[in-house]
């Protein structure tokens, strides 16, 4: 009988097993809420003794992956411990996002802290793509300079890219005008001419809702919420679903296309060839031009539509509430399929939240079943400043790296 459970792996020897550990203690002082551990407090959180994690820390303070200061107390009887900090130099990601009219690049290290931005706005539409991400390159580039002058060696890039991302390359992003772009491949090979004689990065990439998503549960505001969807408004309207801590992807990486949801099929013609998609009733553009405001690809016109809707400009108010009354039908849907604890709102989204909130809560407790959604529940919620892709995308690098810290040993200092 044929079985679809996974294959067994192999059996674990000695090395894989402290490799394990290494990993459990590194994760165990990186996650520590208060910033700071003790070989106590992490033998007690992860389940070894304490003999077994001080000679796991020696390693991983000999590799240069945590750092020691000073004494810490713990209020009870005994010596005081020796805090342990995850270093802030050493091992880092880089995370590149490109969109449709800027392009960001961040650098974090190993707790995530971001310690490096740099973004350029860009109008991107209708370029050559090979034009694009050798823009974005030229701006990693700077970047990765930047990061060295801190004792920082990022060891891959993520490229948080709009569209359909698989097995390296954009399959299409209706909004870039992309179709089976190599984006990985043109990426790579731009950064490494821009960075002669250095060690090349590996390059991964994947949508940028997901990261913005991964963003938002690794740094966001979400307390203990595991389960939730993310929208993100940009030009396009993106979305992300993560199940009890982990990113759904779908069986071929693109589950949450949600801005391409038809709500009108005799609505307007959709950049990715269909009729009436949410996009066309509340992205930028379409969220711009209801409120009678020239969209300049800069931000500046968004920012012009939050100054009108505080000022109380009646066509404003009317265009953000229509693009609330719209996705709050689209997202009731997705409630009712998949029961999110939350919805989280991001991107443009996020600052024009007290407007929008009020037509999408309404839509949500009109329509979701289960009765657990209503005005004021706070189920619906604004992304938090930490929640963007350029730094999930930064961050998905180092959970390579705490998954296996002695693979990255002493690989920085030739970066």
């Amino acid at each position: 009988m044929k079985s679809n459970l996974p294959p067994l792996g192999p059996k674990a020897d000695k090395d894989t097993v402290r490799r394990s550990n290494l990993s459990l203690v590194l994760r165990a002082v990186r996650d520590e809420s208060e910033g700071e551990a003790t070989r106590a407090g992490v033998a007690a959180r992860v389940g070894l003794t304490r003999a077994a994690v001080s000679s796991l820390v020696e390693q991983l303070l000999d590799s240069g992956f945590l750092t020691e200061s000073g004494k810490t107390f713990s209020g009870q009887a005994g010596r005081p411990g020796t805090a342990l900090k995850t270093a802030r130099t050493g091992p880092a990601g880089l995370g590149v996002e490109v969109n449709i009219d800027y392009v960001s690049v961040c650098v974090v290290d190993l707790a995530g802290t971001g310690r490096v931005r740099l973004t350029e706005h860009l109008d991107n539409r209708g370029a050559p793509p090979a034009e694009v991400l050798a823009r974005a390159a030229r701006i990693a580039a700077r970047t990765l300079e930047s990061a060295r002058e801190q004792e920082l060696f990022p060891v891959g890039v993520t490229l948080a890219l709009p569209g359909l991302v698989s097995g390296g390359a954009v399959r299409q992003a209706p909004n870039l005008g992309w179709n089976q772009v190599p984006a990985q491949e043109l990426f790579a090979a731009s950064l490494g001419a821009e960075r002669p004689g250095h060690k090349a990065l590996k390059v991964t990439s994947e949508n940028e809702a997901n990261l913005a998503a991964l963003a938002e549960l690794w740094f966001g505001g979400l307390e203990r919420v595991r389960s939730f969807l993310y929208l993100t408004g940009e030009i396009g309207v993106g979305g992300a679903l993560v199940i009890n801590g982990e990113l759904l992807r779908g069986a071929h990486g693109f589950a949450g296309e949600i801005g391409h949801v038809v709500v009108d099929p005799e609505g307007p013609q959709c950049r990715c060839g269909s009729r009436g998609c949410l996009e066309q009733y509340a992205g930028q553009a379409a969220l711009l031009r209801a409120a009678g405001i020239e969209e300049t690809g800069s931000g500046i016109g968004v920012a012009e539509l939050e100054r009108r809707a505080r000022a109380g400009d009646e066509r404003a108010v009317a265009a953000v509430a229509g693009a609330g009354r719209m996705l709050g039908r689209v997202l009731s849907g997705a409630v009712n399929l998949l029961d999110p604890d939350a919805v989280v709102l991001g991107g443009v989204y996020r600052n024009l939240m007290p407007w929008l909130s009020p037509p999408i809560d309404q839509e949500l407790t009109d329509r979701v079943v289960s009765g657990l959604w209503s005005p004021g529940s706070g189920r619906l919620r604004a992304s938090s400043v930490a929640g963007d892709a350029a730094r999930g995308a930064a961050a998905l690098v180092m959970t390579e790296v705490l998954a296996d810290p002695v693979a990255y040993a002493g690989r920085t200092a030739a970066r």
